[in-house]
């Protein structure tokens, strides 16, 4: 019998790679077997991935060493970088976060170029910039020269697998149905009624679990050179704000009104990052028919037959949105 494939999972202790982590774990038929990377080897998320069977190394994605030791004998890696991630203001100083993901991409790049790694499947967005050009809208720059950071940074990164040769996958995920418990769900208006706000008109919005990303990632490591060189861009599911109100409204047994914002709205909202986050809406919306368009659900779910639509995981996640509103 042959042995089994390793895959380095970049951020094996977060949602995405830890969604693949979990996902080759409880398929020990799959071919695979996890090598997790991680910033803190004695973290709890580390740990129970190590209980669960994980080859739990230390890697950093600053520290191109770490990283190219972490995918010596590896078949194949997971990268994501994290926009969000907590800096120090030294740190922020250094670099902004745009070229913190950019930077931290091409170290994962040259890891894989020099490890010979045989498939890498990059977790990335489009670069909005060239469909807000297209469509003639223009939003406020951000970070020097973005629209959306945290998507455009992540699509200027595909250069540097690409101009490397690393035989890879663009992975390009989309809004994590997760948001509805973090801020992006219902709440009360004045009179106490539910309602729900988002800045997409009656446009389609393409969501998806969190855990999903990376059960759809193995998929694409399974199918191997089929997708090398391919991008894959994934959903669970796409709804209209109609649509999410109506199915948050069955779920929690009262109405909730969908109440369209205007994208100035959202950006004067006042909450850090709500420019950012309006002129991402922004680009959801007025480019929804390619963006929803591009994510091939039938595709998705031939990758992950375990996809979860919105109802399903509405049902297990009512706490979570009750909370938070």
């Amino acid at each position: 019998m042959s042995e089994n494939k390793i895959i380095a999972v970049v951020g094996a202790t977060g949602a995405q790679g830890g969604g693949l982590a979990r996902a080759i774990l409880a398929d020990p038929g799959s071919g695979f077997t996890v090598r997790a990377l991680t910033r803190d080897v004695e973290s709890a998320p580390a740990r129970v991935l190590a209980e669960a069977g994980a080859e739990v190394v230390h890697a950093d994605l600053d520290d191109e060493a770490s990283v190219r030791q972490a995918f010596e004998g590896a078949y194949g890696a997971f990268v994501v970088t994290n926009f969000w991630a907590q800096l120090t203001p030294d740190q922020e100083a250094a670099r902004n976060r745009a070229r913190m993901e950019i930077d931290q991409a091409t170290v994962a790049a040259r890891a894989a170029k020099a490890t010979e790694l045989r498939h890498v499947v990059w977790s990335t967005l489009e670069d909005t910039r060239p469909y807000f050009h297209h469509l003639g809208r223009t939003v406020p720059t951000l970070l020097d020269e973005y629209a959306v950071p945290h998507f455009d940074a992540k699509g200027e990164a595909n250069a540097a697998f690409t101009s490397l040769g690393v035989p890879a996958t663009f992975l390009q995920t989309t809004f994590y149905y997760e948001a509805l418990t973090m801020g992006q769900g219902p709440h009360r208006d004045a009179d106490g009624k539910l309602v729900l706000s988002m800045p997409m008109a009656h446009n389609r919005l393409a969501l998806i679990a969190g855990e999903d990303i990376g059960r759809t990632a193995l998929g694409i490591f399974r199918h191997g050179v089929e997708f090398v060189g391919r991008t894959v861009s994934i959903a669970g599911e796409h709804a209209t704000g109609e649509d999410l109100a109506a199915r948050l409204g069955d779920l929690l047994g009262e109405q909730v009104t969908y109440r369209p914002q205007t994208y100035e709205e959202a950006r004067a909202a006042g909450y850090p990052g709500a420019v950012e986050i309006a002129n991402m809406f922004e680009f959801y919306s007025e480019a929804a028919d390619y963006f929803a368009g591009v994510r091939d659900l039938d595709l998705v779910r031939r990758l992950n037959p375990q996809l979860q639509s919105l109802d399903d995981w509405l049902a297990l996640n009512r706490a979570g949105i009750e909370a938070a509103i």
